[in-house]
């Protein structure tokens, strides 16, 4: 047993030690994929300078609250309008907002999880673009609509679970930067992983130090390497619904007509998962492929909102977004094309999906079936 208790001590030692050197790696791996993704955000109409900033901002909070202040401070240099909603149970409920007539106005209040976009961002763990009208009356008429009614709602994902949901619009202005707004959102999601690593290996060596000093030791936290405290533990929002949606699966999942309408009654469930059968890593691999080929698509509604609505009525979405779709679908190729997830091809099941709201028909007769 003494052996087994010298041995423990001997790998968290070493455990401790390993955080302590990665945390400088880690954050230079952080802002190395930062500036690999800036210039992408830049030719979507983003400013780099401003989202270099932004992330530097969010890099220099040393505590949670800290980090997710700079993380709306900055989300605001990006947009007219951006708030954050705490997840708990379920629940989405407002922590802090910038830009609003009144900004307290976000505090406490409830987003309707069964809203289009806060369903698909909560669920699919991807960013949703969408019109104001699909957050619900009751939204709309509390905070009021952007001048072009386009909005996003961006999952902050801590490890395998949505801790947050940002909301931002255009404002008055209709400025809305979503592809460096979902690039400062990861951002923050990857340095509240780094603090949280670097707190536990301080923790770590204060416990190991202190028979050194004379002292008797702490009782260590019962905490492993990977996991993460709750950034949102001090907040207790006042109102709790009394259905609360379930957290989503680690799969991704459709979510059902709530997706596209904001009315919808019943809570999005989550489907079986089509993936099971399959091995960890394939599984994984069709997993992201999915996301990814949702995020394409979202951006290419996001904005080109006038032609989408155009091409679902005359039934030709494909020729008036042939150069949307076809610079996207190289992307998605580039990453996936030669792996296992290449032959359900779901790039072009979302564009069916997603843009043509399943009706092929919709994508015109030059759309490749």
């Amino acid at each position: 047993m003494a052996e087994k208790n010298e041995i423990q001590q001997l790998v968290e030692q070493a455990v401790t030690q390993a955080l302590v050197g990665e945390v400088p790696r880690l954050q230079a791996e952080l802002v190395r994929r930062v500036m690999e993704a800036i210039p992408a955000a830049g030719g979507a109409g983003g400013d780099a300078a401003k989202l270099l900033q932004s992330v530097n901002g969010v890099q220099t909070g040393t505590t949670q609250k800290e980090i997710l202040r700079a993380l709306i401070d900055g989300g605001s240099a990006h947009c007219a309008r951006a708030a954050l909603f705490v997840v708990k149970a379920g629940t989405a409920t407002g922590w802090q907002g910038r830009g609003f007539s009144d900004d307290d106005s976000v505090k406490d209040f409830t987003l309707d999880m069964n809203a289009g976009p806060v369903a698909h961002a909560y669920v699919n763990r991807v960013v949703a673009p969408a019109n104001i009208a699909e957050m619900g009356a009751r939204f709309v008429e509390h905070f009021g609509a952007p001048s072009n009614e386009q909005i996003l709602v961006l999952p902050l994902l801590l490890k395998d679970k949505v801790a947050g949901l940002v909301y931002a619009d255009g404002g008055a202005t209709g400025a809305l930067d979503g592809a460096s707004l979902e690039i400062l959102v990861m951002a923050t999601s990857a340095w509240l992983e780094v603090v949280s690593l670097r707190k536990q290996a301080q923790q770590r060596e204060t416990v190991e130090a202190a028979p050194e000093r004379g002292m008797a030791p702490a009782a260590a936290p019962v905490q492993t390497v990977s996991s993460f405290s709750d950034p949102f533990a001090s907040h207790a929002p006042k109102h709790i619904p009394a259905r609360a949606i379930p957290e989503p699966a680690a799969e991704v999942v459709e979510v059902a007509s709530a997706a596209h309408s904001p009315s919808a009654g019943a809570a999005p469930a989550a489907a079986a998962d089509p993936f099971a059968g399959l091995n960890p890593e394939d599984a994984d691999t069709h997993r992201k492929a999915q996301r990814f080929a949702r995020l394409l698509v979202d951006e290419i509604k996001l904005y080109n909102q006038a032609k989408v609505a155009e091409g679902r009525k005359h039934k030709d979405l494909y020729d008036r977004m042939k150069d949307d779709i076809e610079k996207s679908r190289s992307t998605y190729q580039k990453r996936y094309g030669a792996t296992i997830a290449n032959a359900p091809n779901y790039f072009q099941q979302e564009l069916v999906r997603s843009l043509a709201e399943d009706d092929i028909s919709i994508m015109g007769a030059n759309f490749k079936r």
